[in-house]
């Protein structure tokens, strides 16, 4: 069993695909002869070809128009958009062609694509760099969304999205790339796209978080037991789906919710999971559901960013509050 960081394990993922089947292509800004901006494919062309693992020019609606392409004609292509934040122009290709496909042949074309970015901010980028689109891109039907948080995860949830025969999009916690290094299978191995998991039993309040921010929560949750507050931890993993059952199961159990995110608060995922828990346990709870998120700004410039991004004190003073209602 190899130790990896994050950005190891997505290297390593795509080599074994690669290795194991031959119509997975990998492509990007930079991918092929320098790796990518954060190497995340590096000796990954030297190893396959040019044919295989290539540079694309500086067109963000050209690189997935073009895996649109490929995977309608037998290919399973992993494109790379450098930054989540460079996703707009591509927008269009995504919202017109890649979500819709499925629907618009009514089954007879799907699109085993997946399309990888670094994802979220805490890393003092620049503007656009720093982007938390989870709700840009989790409303799009058609569409699965996936966020790790480990390199375990990160492995287990990539081989997932490169064999599923629908897009999915793979989002990056940039923060965490290279912030911790953990145990990981060589072997093949998958997790379930649309099942969280339970990082930490508690009794007295439900949290659900995903990709860097879970790590942090993980941090409150620590905190608050030595108040005496049993805080249960859920790494959502999978934006879209949600994996209802999971969130309902622990709300029953405990009574109270929190949605932790850093997307910004307004029209964001803890939301959509809020409207979930008050369908689905609203006679169980005891306290109001909270969110705690990002503000509604566009993300600071890299000296400011640290007042947007939340820390495991004010995430553990918002739960204390939902816990001690």
């Amino acid at each position: 069993m190899a130790v990896m960081n994050l950005i190891s394990a997505v290297n390593h993922t795509l080599d074994l695909e690669l290795g194991r089947d031959e119509s997975v292509v990998v492509f990007g800004e930079d991918v092929g002869l320098e790796g990518g901006v954060f190497r995340a494919t590096v000796g990954l062309q030297q190893k396959y070809g040019e044919k295989r693992v290539f540079d694309t020019p500086l067109a963000e609606s050209a690189i997935i128009g073009t895996a649109v392409g490929m995977a309608i004609n037998g290919l399973r292509p992993v494109a790379e958009i450098q930054f989540s934040g460079f996703i707009y122009p591509a927008y269009n290709q995504i919202i017109s062609h890649v979500a819709r496909m499925r629907n618009r042949t009514r089954g007879r074309l799907s699109l085993p694509m997946v399309i990888r970015m670094p994802h979220g901010g805490g890393i003092k980028a620049l503007e656009h760099h720093s982007e938390s689109l989870d709700t840009l891109l989790g409303h799009i039907p058609g569409l699965k969304v996936v966020t790790p948080s480990t390199p375990y995860d990160a492995k287990g949830l990539l081989l997932s999205a490169i064999r599923d025969e629908d897009p999915v999009i793979f989002l990056e916690p940039s923060k965490i790339y290279r912030a911790f290094r953990q145990e990981v299978p060589e072997e093949d191995y998958t997790i379930p796209i649309g099942k969280a998991k339970v990082l930490r039993e508690g009794t007295d309040v439900t949290v659900v978080s995903w990709g860097a921010y879970v790590h942090e929560v993980l941090k409150a949750a620590e905190l608050l037991a030595e108040e005496g507050i049993s805080a249960e931890v859920i790494d959502l993993r999978t934006i879209s789906p949600i994996d209802r059952d999971a969130i309902l199961e622990s709300v029953k159990k405990t009574g109270r919710f929190v949605a932790v995110h850093e997307a910004a608060k307004s029209f964001g995922p803890g939301a959509e999971l809020i409207a979930l828990v008050n369908e689905g346990a609203f006679l169980y709870l005891e306290a109001p559901p909270a969110r705690i998120a990002g503000f509604d700004v566009t993300i600071p410039i890299p000296r400011g960013e640290h007042h947007y991004f939340l820390d495991a004190q004010r995430m553990a003073y918002g739960i204390r509050k939902v816990a001690n209602y």
